[in-house]
């Protein structure tokens, strides 16, 4: 082998040029980004995350400060039940935390499978599918279902998840009147083929219940599809915890599919659609978000059947008891307040202020008494709707709800 006459010459990188080409590019973003921003600050629509340092309860810590909580979602005070805390603990030992897959690969595991068992038991369905989010099951199911209806006819105040799923189906979306039957039926009326009709069973941000039995009764002997979203109804709310459909005289059989969430009077996290054995089959081969989606925790599963038996214990029945007896002392104290209290009969009483500017002062001026009440601002309500969006929980104490009532007659009377 012919050697080299010398030796190849080694390009050297100097530690300064090494060093910046280790570095990060950061790209710079169009003015627009934070223009918008801004324009949000300005309007009093800012948002922001508020951090926890302690299990969600009605009394939460922040930064090192207990407050008194009135703007959670968890409805029976579950979030932190130890029995459902010792459940968790327990799935994560036997079947792991992670799914691993989606349900249609190899993330299907028996948690899953005996956690949808037992819910179409309690609900009277054939067949429950589990998402890993409400917001996930509702952008499956109606992307899934509109694509085939001429018209996807929703509620005007339907949760932003239902109108965004309607959008992936690339249907024509119309939007009758809140609550509004006559409104419904005008829109129906016209429709000479199979339409989609969606409604909330409560509605999150005025706490009031759709007029499901009438909705219904718009559909009688016809080929529409009826889907309905029970995300704040369902374990905190009618027989044996049944939710909206079971205060209007329904069963979840009566209905297209069912939507129903675990984040909220379940006190875990996740979510799931109750229909028939067709409509599963249906949503399976073709929802989009159910297909490629890895499937909810197992130990999450596993702790959800465990929180499930405990709404349809004596216990669970006892929680919803105490939450109307919240609710009704609730009411009976805004009476004497110079302030509007929207109509529900739900555990989410909204105090319509109107002004963003008003609300958020408002909101503070609690806090700075360590109560927490959010202030809910456009877009996520209409405009000059602003509201101080008041949760109860089975949790609550009737103290708690006086001391709230209280400081809010100190501030507005």
């Amino acid at each position: 082998m012919k050697r080299l006459s010398r030796p190849l010459k080694v390009k050297r990188v100097s530690k300064l040029n090494q060093k910046c080409s280790m570095m990060p590019v950061r790209r710079t973003l169009p003015d627009w980004i934070i223009t918008t921003v801004e324009e949000r600050k300005s309007a009093n629509l800012y948002r922001q995350i508020e951090v926890l340092n302690a299990p969600q309860s009605v009394s939460p810590v922040i930064e090192g400060k207990a407050f008194l909580s009135f703007c959670s979602n968890d409805y029976l005070g579950l979030a932190s039940h130890p029995t459902i805390v010792k459940a968790l603990a327990e799935g994560a030992e036997r079947y792991g935390v992670g799914s691993g897959s989606a349900h249609l690969v190899c993330g299907h595991l028996s948690p899953h499978d005996e956690l949808e068992r037992a819910l179409c038991d309690w609900l009277g369905v054939d067949r429950v599918m589990l998402f890993s989010t409400g917001y996930m099951a509702n952008l499956a199911v109606l992307s899934a279902l509109g694509r085939h209806c001429d018209t996807v006819i929703q509620d005007k105040l339907n949760h932003a998840s239902l109108i965004d799923g309607a959008k992936l189906s690339e249907t024509l979306t119309r939007r009758y009147l809140h609550a509004d039957l006559q409104s419904a039926k005008k829109l129906i009326d016209k429709q000479s083929r199979p339409t989609l009709l969606v409604s909330d069973g409560i509605f999150s941000m005025d706490g009031d219940i759709a007029p499901l039995k009438g909705l219904l009764d718009l559909l009688s002997e016809s080929e529409h599809l009826f889907v309905v979203d029970d995300a704040h109804g369902l374990g905190c709310m009618g027989s044996n915890g049944l939710g909206s459909l079971s205060l209007s005289g329904l069963s979840a059989s009566s209905v297209s599919a069912l939507i129903g969430t675990f984040g909220k009077g379940f006190g875990t996290a996740g979510a799931f659609v109750a229909c028939s054995h067709e409509m599963a089959e249906y949503l399976t081969q073709f929802a989009r978000p159910y297909i490629y989606t890895t499937a909810m925790s197992p130990a999450m599963a596993y702790a959800t059947k465990v929180s499930l038996e405990l709404i349809r214990s004596e216990e669970g029945e006892r929680l919803r008891h105490r939450l109307v007896s919240n609710i009704e002392l609730f009411k009976q104290r805004m009476h004497s307040l110079d302030l509007v209290l929207m109509p529900s009969s739900s555990a989410i009483q909204p105090v319509m202020i109107g002004s963003s500017a008003r609300a958020i002062e408002l909101s503070a001026l609690l806090r700075n008494e360590g109560i927490l009440c959010t202030a809910i601002r456009p877009p996520t309500v209409p405009n000059n709707q602003a509201r101080l969006r008041i949760t109860l929980s089975a949790a609550h104490s009737h103290n708690d709800i006086h001391r709230l009532c209280d400081t809010l007659e100190r501030f507005v009377n």
